[in-house]
Formats: structure tokens, C-alpha cells, sequence
């Protein structure tokens, strides 16, 4: 059913008044989304090469097997454990750092778990849980996903009962029901900054090595699926770790603040 609705919503963008040669189809998470940086991108993109963007906003592992799929031509995505074993297997090629953000945990003002005193993120996440307190996860195999699961593991921490939510959205969405929920959610802080003056939710716990979130971008090989369209996907991949790419990347700012660095990050 899921495929078939993405099948559905990328009929609709076709129908697009251009021409199908200058459509590019492009897979990517709800963060770069919503945060609005794409828009930028591929504004600036479009208006550089006449190659329009398609873009369906998905988690990253849905994004991934879409690529695989052969239903899109390039994905942007930030789950490099998952990116790898789709590349080794041989369903994109070409794979490129393009940036970088970090994970945050948010929650309501008077933190009832006290993860404000945490020392390590896997303490924050262990305070939670034992606590009982509300967690709302983003439960949809996402690239935020992927990483609460490898906290709550590190942590030896297998979370079931009331106080944990699947909620099986998007980034944004989650926000907004742990907000209304007066609960904790794990989340990027591009997209973090971007809802802060939306949500009552407050930034509790920040700064652990383990929460560096660094996206990469690839092109789903010809090889598997020949109708791709791998030069404009080339093309778009050249021009988002490109210098223009970098600079719009670096200039982008929400609430004054900048969500996404062209650096690679630190790691520990």
C-alpha cells in the first residue's frame, strides 16, 4: 500500500508541466524538507541546468528502497550504516559526503526524567526510561530511527509500555505530538530550529559524540535500473557538493541560526 501511494504521489509530479528528459527524481528525508533547505538547493539547481526536481520526502529507509526500487534517480539520506550495505549491494554508486548536522533531544520544560543533568546521551536515554517518561518515536525505519534504536541498545535498554509512542511520521510530526503530548523525541536539530518558535518542547540534551548526523547523496546505478536518469543525477550530485551547493548549504539559516555544515564532522 505504501508503494503504491509513493507510486501515486511521483504519477502526480510527472504530470508536472515540463518536460519528462528535465525531470529529476529525488528520494530524501522529511528533515531536508523540512527545514527548507531543499527548496533552496533546488531552486538554485533548476535555475543553473533547466533540470527540474522532483522530490518525495520520506525516511531514509523508506527513501533507500525506493532507490532500489528504481523509482527515483538519486537519494539524499543520512543513515551511512544502511547507505553502505545498499551500495555493497550494489543499488547506488557514487556515494558523496554533501553535510552534516547532529542530533538533540528535546522535551517538555520541567523535564520530569532530569536529562538536563545527563553526562552521556545513553544516561539521558536510560533517565527516560526509567523515569516512565513520555517518548514519542519517530518508529518509521527512518534515519533518525536508526539512530534512537543504536542509543537504546548502547543504553540496554529495550523500550515497550505506555510511555513509549511509535508514532510512524515524519520529523515534523513527531514534534508536534510530543509537544502535545508533553513528551521527549529524538530528532535533528536543522529541524529542530526550524519548529522551536512552533512548539513549547525545549532543547534538554545536546553535545555527545554519538549524535553526529552526517548526510550523503548517491545515485541509484544503471546497471539495475537502466531508465535512470544518471547524467542529470551526476549533474545534481556535482552541483550539491559542488562550491555552489556548499555555499547555499553553509548561507542557509532558520531563526538566524545555520542548520546544516559542509564540514566533516568531528568523530569520537
Amino acid at each position: 500500500m505504501k508503494r503504491l501511494l509513493f507510486l501515486f504521489l511521483l504519477s502526480n509530479l510527472l504530470l508536472a508541466p515540463v518536460k519528462a528528459e528535465s525531470l529529476l527524481k529525488l528520494s530524501t528525508t522529511t528533515s531536508t524538507d523540512n527545514t527548507g533547505l531543499l527548496g533552496v538547493l533546488n531552486q538554485a539547481f533548476t535555475e543553473a541546468t533547466d533540470i527540474n526536481v522532483a522530490v518525495i520526502a520520506v525516511g531514509t529507509g523508506q527513501a533507500l528502497k525506493l532507490g532500489a526500487n528504481g523509482d527515483v534517480d538519486v537519494a539524499l539520506v543520512h543513515a551511512p550504516k544502511a547507505e553502505l550495505e545498499y551500495v555493497e549491494d550494489g543499488y547506488f554508486i557514487d556515494r558523496r559526503y554533501v553535510m552534516y548536522n547532529d542530533f538533540v533531544l528535546v522535551g517538555p520544560a520541567d523535564d520530569p526524567a532530569r536529562i538536563d543533568s545527563a553526562e552521556t546521551i545513553i544516561e539521558a536515554m536510560q533517565k527516560i526510561a526509567q523515569a516512565g517518561s513520555r517518548f514519542v518515536s519517530r518508529g518509521d525505519d527512518s534515519g533518525t530511527h536508526k539512530k534512537e534504536r543504536q542509543l537504546w541498545d548502547a543504553a540496554d535498554i529495550t523500550p515497550t509500555g505506555n510511555w513509549y509512542v511509535q508514532a510512524g511520521q515524519g520529523m515534523g510530526a513527531v514534534l508536534k505530538i510530543a509537544d502535545e503530548m508533553s513528551g521527549y523525541a529524538l530528532t535533528d536539530r536543522g529541524t529542530q530550529i526550524a519548529f522551536q518558535k512552533k512548539m513549547q518542547l525545549k532543547l534538554l540534551f545536546e553535545g555527545d559524540g554519538m549524535l553526529s548526523n552526517p548526510y550523503h547523496i548517491m545515485a541509484v546505478n544503471p546497471e539495475k535500473h537502466s531508465h535512470t536518469q544518471i547524467n542529470m543525477a551526476k549533474q545534481y550530485m556535482d552541483f550539491v557538493t559542488g562550491e555552489s551547493g556548499k555555499r547555499i548549504i553553509e548561507n542557509f539559516k532558520v531563526n538566524n541560526q545555520q542548520l546544516f555544515f559542509t564540514a566533516r564532522p568531528e568523530t569520537k
